[in-house]
């Protein structure tokens, strides 16, 4: 027995005008200081005042939220009662949202205790609102909550299906001021949603097609969007391919990429999508390597030059991405994130040892040993071809 979550999502230009529909009597917005500076809060509360709500908000979420950012922004949201909490930002502030509605709703828990085993009953104070600001991480549509322990130094892979939002506004005007270097960042972790989310062990009928259709649209309208911001229609596609990218990984979960590129993020304190999307194409060639993938479904799809064998299929799909990832000004290695060889070995343990904690790990349809990510690791510095 699976399922398949998904919240009401409202997309397209003027989505974020039905915020004036809501009823309720209070609404808290979590975001984060750069948003709130720009406005982004107030032309949000606007609307929501529209609605008749009284609004407040927390304007603290630091990239990679800590579990103490989100106990401070719980106790403001206690304080206010609200009945709609409003996640509005990339994943950091979503993220921090759907924590914090867990931990408002069920005061009795910790947030690294938010997982698929405890029952949460949440829905009873409050529902959630994800606004996203970019196109990339699909939080908007995910149950997913990554939390960073600022006193271990490692992500937390934490969430509930009962942590999927209750509506997700995905309106592309909230992305057209994003400079290129964030769209190049966020954009490529559409992309390690898509693929992973097709090729997990726990891949289903029901995500496969919105996997392959957000790598479609991430080939065609990232390089685009990352070149002219004011290019409307790449702005809506991406907008549009993070949150069905995250409806079909969310649902079928993510793999190796995902774990390896948690760890590096924080060990090096670099951005989720820049780590994940530098590792998806070692990963296609590592697990490809094994004998078991499902690449040559994507490379097909996307019309890749390839032979009809798995292994011909497999790189050319990490030879596109890497191609991809250049043409966006993406790193294609660790070297390249400019990470130095002493302190890249003198992590290594570290990195692996937090790559094998983390849950998407199991996912994978090869699962490394120790000795086998310790190379995965060093080739990924090198930018070498994975052929073990």
């Amino acid at each position: 027995m699976w399922f398949f979550n998904s919240p009401e999502i409202v997309f397209g230009e003027d989505a974020l005008s039905y915020l004036d529909e809501l009823s309720g009597r209070r609404a808290f917005i979590v975001t984060d200081p750069v948003l709130h500076k720009l406005g982004f809060t107030e032309t949000v509360a606007a609307h929501l005042h529209k609605a008749g709500l009284e609004v407040a908000y927390f304007a603290e979420v630091e990239p990679e939220p800590s579990l103490e950012t989100v106990y401070r922004g719980t106790e403001a949201i206690r304080a206010f009662e609200p009945d709609w909490i409003v996640g509005l930002g990339g994943g950091s502030a979503m993220d921090a949202a759907k924590a914090m509605w867990v931990l408002y709703e069920r005061p009795d828990l910790t947030a690294d205790a938010i997982s698929p085993l405890e029952k949460l009953g949440v829905g009873k104070k409050a529902r959630l609102i994800a606004i996203p600001t970019t196109s990339g991480t699909g939080s908007e549509t995910t149950w997913a909550i990554v939390l960073t322990d600022t006193t271990e130094g490692r992500k937390l892979g934490l969430g509930s299906r009962e942590t999927l939002a209750t509506l997700a506004i995905v309106d592309p005007s909230l992305t057209a001021a994003l400079p290129p270097r964030i769209t190049a960042d966020t954009g490529i972790d559409v992309l390690v949603h898509a693929v992973e989310g097709y090729t997990s062990q726990w891949r289903n009928d029901f995500s496969d097609g919105l996997c392959l259709k957000a790598a479609q649209m991430v080939f065609e309208y990232l390089p685009r969007a990352v070149a002219d911001g004011s290019d409307r229609e790449a702005r809506e596609k991406m907008a549009n391919a993070a949150a069905i990218a995250g409806l079909g990984f969310g649902n079928s979960m993510a793999a190796l990429a995902h774990a390896m590129g948690h760890a590096l993020g924080a060990v090096f304190h670099q951005p989720h999508g820049r780590c994940v999307g530098l590792l998806l194409p070692y990963t296609i060639e590592f697990v490809t390597t094994g004998g078991v993938s499902r690449y040559a479904d994507i490379a097909h799809f996307l019309r890749l030059p390839c032979d009809d064998d798995e292994t011909s299929s497999a790189a050319a799909l990490a030879g596109a991405i890497r191609d991809l990832m250049q043409q966006i000004g993406q790193p294609v290695s660790i070297a390249e994130m400019g990470v130095s060889r002493a302190d890249f070995d003198a992590a290594l343990e570290r990195l692996c040892d937090f790559s094998e904690m983390d849950t998407q790990i199991v996912m994978s349809a090869r699962i490394p040993e120790r000795d086998e990510l310790v190379k995965l690791y060093r080739y990924a510095y090198e930018g070498r071809v994975v052929e073990f």
